[in-house]
């Protein structure tokens, strides 16, 4: 099929299997290893939303998205299906994949209003974890059968215990008794029986049965008879807790088996989340954008600028290969066909490579390795011919299997719609130059009517004149740089391209009078003229792009000293509105007090008996208090706001008629550092005003003019107080579900800054794990095991920030 031929000649495995390595689990990397290409815009948004979505949640959480525990466990739920018996690792594999999905989906659930595709997703995935709890009350993290799975089992495995301890009583007795008959004093055993390793002259001193000889000869395993019954109750015992596992793990599998379809789809949905967060990954690594899909019946143009070809940025980081020069792709609505022409070697087929592989992934739901915005079509199909399919064994010529393919590509075409990507390497090539010429133009033509796109490289000068022809057409070239006489690879639009046949030969070392005559017989025609015109394109171009270039940073100069401004605009905006607040504060105060101080008048007045005297006294006490109020309130209006100059402000030295930037400031020496041309020199706070002539308020002054405001006293050091709030015991769990607990127990604990950890001793796994989370978690300062008197190494007490 040729849309299969496309992805072949395209090299779209190859990127697919560089998106792989991106992915976090087994299923994830099977996934991407076998892309599947959407049919419908629609799907393609959706994949597309869904690897948006990962990129910025993972830039948010940093280490925090993490497919941790989740298995391939395809072929056990299969199996489960159809009544099969689960081992204890498959489903110990179960369980923590159920709780790597819950952990997911809770991560998703807490951004649901940010994340609207991804909670769609997760929405009717059921984790089920009373299945996972009754899992891990089975099976232990070695995926061992515990004791407390069933009473029984518990009973026969002391049993066993005994029997073997009796075993083992009984033959180092035998042992010890019969010393010199014994080749070496160990107990070892043979299939399932203990046995003692006897020397052959000696065999006959311990009675017993024989169950192995050493090679050499010199050693024989007996089993003395005296152990032989409670060695045949011991097999009998650990027949007994085969029966009984059995019947444990029967009895979890048939509950997997009752909801395999849930669990089948909370694999699906974590393979699906795992491929996006993979597509999200391989995008940030080649540092592409997300594209978006353009309708050119409403105008809009293709735009692809700076596009790499992304196998060959793998190449050039992983390969060490050369550094990969980016292509712009401007094509406007009405264009039909770019023809691209320029010489070999010149970097033609990779640009129809580079068009083929970012528009299949953006169809697939990747970004694409290009400069914002990325935007281009979405096409139903990408047909591409592209390479030599020359066959002995068909009996294909260069020109047969060109036009094979290009038969297959048309028949492709009447079964869409015309919204069809196609891309044909040195079309017409391989037959006579006339004929070929003719058949491309045709070819192109016809394309035109029936495709989307069509993007053609071609060394025929004729095709380049369609342009001027038919609107439907534009031209491209790859550049060539005759000065080093080597291709730049970049991508000229608007302008033809030359073939620098004769240039490329003599720089490959041609001799030097056949390349004279050539040159003498092209410039008979009227192709030299051609390319002199294209030549002088190529210079008006090359100086358009240095004007566009120079226009550029001083654009960019002009935004930065924008951004200051407005930043400096800002800061005074900030100070006006401190300055008004005091202000309003202390009218504030000023009212508090002066009704403090009428109050005191009244009472005094109210206080014995009321004369004359005494009333004009306190008419004048209240005169006085007006008076010092209405004071105050004309000296505060009329009075500047105090200034206060900051590092990087600049200022004015009045003495020496300079203006400087001020480099650092000392406020309790009230000295200045100050810049002006090339000199720094330090000045005091008197001697400098704002560029508007405000003077700097010294302290002195506002000694005297104000109160001072009482401070702050410095914060004590958190006493460490043990309590049940700032206190977690997770002994007995597993790592997993503890960095839950453990998460949740540091966010109530903030406020007393310290957190108590209870892991117990044990094997010092939980420690283990419970330290190395705790080493990456933000909120952490840092942790150490509690003294021996709380609990030693039992115990770690975490210091928050």
């Amino acid at each position: 099929m040729i849309t299969t031929e496309t992805l072949d000649l395209l090299e779209w495995q190859r990127l697919c299997q560089n998106l792989s390595t991106f992915a976090a689990t087994k299923l994830g990397v099977l996934a991407a290893r076998q892309l599947r290409i959407p049919d419908t815009q629609t799907e393609s948004e959706q994949l597309l939303a869904q690897t948006k979505e990962i990129y910025n949640l993972e830039q948010e959480l940093d280490s925090g998205w993490t497919f941790k525990g989740i298995k391939d466990v395809g072929a056990s739920l299969a199996r489960s299906g159809i009544g099969g018996i689960l081992s204890a690792q498959e489903l110990l594999d179960l369980a923590t994949t159920l709780a790597g999905m819950r952990y997911l989906r809770r991560l998703i659930d807490d951004q649901s209003e940010k994340l609207v595709t991804l909670a769609e997703l997760v929405a009717d995935v059921r984790t089920y974890p009373e299945i996972e709890q009754e899992i891990h009350h089975c099976i232990d993290d070695r995926a061992e059968i515990t004791d407390r799975a069933n009473p029984k089992l518990a009973d026969i495995r002391s049993e066993i215990k005994n029997l073997r301890e009796r075993i083992y009583k009984m033959l180092q007795g035998i042992m010890q008794r019969n010393s010199t008959a014994i080749q070496e004093a160990v107990i070892t055993q043979r299939g399932d029986r203990f046995v003692l390793p006897v020397k052959p002259a000696q065999k006959e001193t311990i009675k017993g049965i024989v169950h192995d000889v050493s090679s050499t000869g010199s050693t024989y395993y007996i089993e003395p008879n005296a152990i032989v019954p409670l060695g045949n109750q011991l097999r009998q015992k650990e027949r007994q807790e085969k029966r009984e596992e059995e019947i444990i793990l029967k009895g979890l599998s048939e509950k997997v088996a009752q909801v395999q379809e849930d669990l089948e789809k909370v694999l699906a949905v974590a393979t699906m989340l795992d491929l996006a967060t993979a597509k999200a990954r391989y995008g940030l690594w080649l540092e592409a954008n997300p594209p978006k899909f353009i309708d050119a019946a409403e105008g809009e143009t293709t735009t692809l600028r700076r596009l790499r070809h992304p196998l060959l940025v793998w190449q050039q980081r992983h390969e060490e290969g050369t550094e990969v020069v980016p292509i712009d792709v401007l094509v406007k609505p009405e264009t039909k066909v770019v023809a691209i022409t320029g010489p070999n070697t010149g970097g033609k087929t990779v640009t129809l490579k580079t068009m083929g592989l970012a528009a299949l992934m953006a169809k697939a739901g990747m970004f694409v390795p290009a400069k914002e915005p990325v935007e281009l079509p979405w096409f139903d199909v990408v047909l591409a011919d592209i390479g030599d399919e020359q066959s002995l064994q068909q009996s294909l010529s260069t020109f047969s299997g060109h036009i094979r393919r290009i038969s297959r590509i048309i028949a492709a075409l009447n079964h869409n719609d015309g919204n069809s990507l196609i891309l044909l390497d040195e079309v017409g090539a391989g037959t006579d130059p006339a004929e070929g010429s003719a058949l491309a133009i045709a070819l192109l033509k016809h394309l035109a009517d029936h495709g989307r796109l069509t993007i053609a490289t071609t060394h025929y000068g004729e095709l380049k004149a369609l342009k001027y022809q038919d609107a439907r057409f534009e031209n491209a070239s790859v550049e060539f740089d005759d000065s080093t006489l080597q291709p730049t690879y970049r991508l000229l639009w608007g302008i033809p391209g030359r073939s620098n046949a004769l240039t490329i030969a003599q720089r490959l070392g041609l001799n030097t009078d056949i390349i004279k005559e050539a040159q003498s017989l092209v410039g008979k025609g009227s192709s030299q003229d051609v390319n002199q015109v294209i030549v002088a394109l190529e210079e008006q171009r090359r100086e358009q792009e240095e004007k566009a270039k120079a226009a550029g940073k001083l654009l960019e100069q002009t935004e930065r000293f924008y951004s200051e401004v407005s930043a400096k605009a800002a800061s005074l905006q900030e100070r006006e509105q401190a300055l008004r607040v005091y202000q309003e504060q202390a009218v504030q105060d000023a009212i508090a007090q002066a009704k403090q101080e009428v109050a005191k008048v009244i009472r005094r007045l109210q206080q014995g008996e009321q004369t004359m005297q005494k009333t004009q006294q306190a008419t004048e006490a209240l005169n006085d208090l007006t008076a010092k109020e209405l004071a105050k309130t004309q000296t505060s209006k009329s009075t500047k706001p105090s200034y206060k100059p900051q590092v990087g402000e600049k200022i004015r030295i009045p003495r020496l008629n300079q203006t400087g930037e001020v480099l650092s400031v000392d406020a309790a020496e009230e000295q200045l550092t100050v810049r002006f041309g090339i000199m720094k020199m330090s000045v005091g706070l008197a001697e400098i005003e704002s560029l508007d002539g405000q003077k700097a308020e010294l302290k002195s002054k506002v000694k005297n003019s104000q109160k001072p405001l009482a401070q702050n006293p410095p914060k004590k050091p958190a006493v460490m107080v043990q309590t049940s709030q700032n206190t977690l015991d997770i002994r007995g769990q597993r790592v997993d579900n503890a960095e839950i607990e453990i998460n949740n127990a540091i966010a109530k604990a903030i406020e007393s800054g310290v957190l108590w950890i209870i892991h117990g001793k044990g094997t010092g796994r939980l420690r283990q794990g419970v330290h190395e989370f705790l080493k990456r978690h933000s909120q952490v300062d840092k942790f150490e095991l509690a003294p021996q008197k709380e609990g030693g190494a039992g115990v770690t007490v975490v210091h928050l920030k």
